[in-house]
């Protein structure tokens, strides 16, 4: 029986670079919408609409490029053409073949985390395109489990932990969002660590509020990751 310790790792912005994807093209974006709004606004619309859609069409590429293509039909009123709206549609493919980018330290690290743990990959996003990325960074074959879902709240935590038979007490999970990596482990009874990334969208942003009462570590990159659980299993 494999007695190791359970460890959850998140994927976009903790292993590969991802906002990075989503920063460009919305900057794209504004240029295409200068005829009709500036900057800050259509920035601001585009969230609004982001905000409005991810219950009905999740998170992912694809609820980004509809939500761009119905920020722009809301703030031309009707007035751009099938040509613009067409290189949104352009530019949602080019994501979705963008090649994967490890993060600094991931490649060197995530065998010896591998060695040490069962590694649980969680996700969230479309299934196809999440499924995707996970093949083409060559770090599949470590991963004890994955699971691609539509929200990393507490009751999904849950049912993930209790679907593998995961006592929630030594269960350990890594991202860089606080509000879907950190927050609703604890809530769940696991621990968490915060990597923070340069980019995080305003949706997976905590407030201070959110975060008072919580303690967790927060690291510098992920190559600090075997230390700070090393020292957790051998205190002292």
């Amino acid at each position: 029986m494999d007695d190791r310790p359970v460890l959850g790792l998140d994927a976009d912005d903790t292993l590969w670079e991802n906002e990075v994807h989503f920063r460009e093209t919305e900057r794209r974006f504004v240029e295409l919408m200068a005829p009709w709004a500036d900057g800050s606004t259509t920035e601001a619309a585009l969230l609004d609409t982001e905000r409005a859609n991810v219950a009905i069409t999740g998170y992912g590429v694809k609820s980004f490029i509809l939500s761009m293509v119905e920020t722009a039909i809301s703030l031309s009123d009707g007035a751009i053409g099938a040509e613009p709206i067409s290189r949104v549609l352009e530019w949602g493919r080019q994501m979705l073949e963008a090649p994967v980018a490890l993060l600094p330290d991931v490649a060197e690290t995530i065998g010896t985390l591998a060695d040490a743990h069962r590694l649980l990959l969680i996700t969230k996003g479309d299934l196809t395109d999440q499924r995707r990325k996970v093949d083409a960074s060559g770090l599949a074959d470590h991963f004890w489990r994955i699971e691609i879902v539509a929200e990393k709240d507490t009751p999904t935590y849950r049912d993930i932990l209790g679907r593998h038979g995961i006592d929630a007490t030594r269960f350990v999970m890594v991202g860089n969002s606080v509000p879907s990596d950190v927050l609703p482990v604890l809530e769940a009874g696991g621990r968490a660590i915060h990597i923070p990334h340069d980019l995080t969208w305003a949706l997976e942003t905590a407030t201070d509020s959110d975060i008072d009462g919580h303690e967790f570590p927060v690291l510098r990159n992920f190559g600090e990751l075997p230390a700070l659980l090393t020292g957790w299993r051998d205190p002292g």
